[in-house]
């Protein structure tokens, strides 16, 4: 089963069910039955939310190499996010628009995310140092990084 991705930033993903036990057998060996997979929405800011982001966006790049971030990557990632956060509407599409070099942007996204929640946290210091404002919580740049990268793709 796919991770899902909401308009509104949740993850639907697959959780590994419980394992069943059977009526005991007629050895008194217990024979496991796999319940149905079911699956859990996740809300950013949520434990497993950007592992599961990172992996909602291999889903969407299946063939793609590992995200390599370069300068200037980084610098358009931190610019669309800033762009995004402060603007009235939460309007992604402008902001996305707008860059120079959308590829390298997206890639430095997908660096920060795969470095997790510290490097999440890094990424909104970094951001608000160079862009002015305050930092942005983790769960809040992890759903700006999600909203660029669903528009990226």
């Amino acid at each position: 089963m796919d991770i899902v991705r909401n308009p509104d930033g949740t993850l639907i993903v697959p959780v590994e069910p419980a394992r069943v036990h059977d009526d005991e057998s007629a050895d008194g060996d217990a024979p496991e039955v796999a319940a149905a997979p079911g699956t859990r929405v996740l809300h950013p800011g949520e434990g497993g939310y950007d592992e599961a982001l990172t992996e909602w966006d291999r889903q969407q790049n299946p063939d793609a190499e590992p995200p390599v971030s370069t300068a200037t990557g980084r610098e358009e990632a931190m610019h669309v996010v800033h762009e995004v956060a402060e603007s009235p509407k939460h309007d992604v599409a402008p902001a996305v628009e707008a860059l120079d070099d959308p590829e390298a942007a997206g890639e430095a996204l997908r660096h920060v995310l795969i470095g997790g929640v510290h490097a999440v946290e890094d990424f909104a210091k970094e951001t608000a140092d160079a862009e002015g404002g305050d930092p942005l919580k983790p769960h809040e740049a992890t759903k700006i990084i999600g909203e660029v990268l669903a528009e990226l793709d």
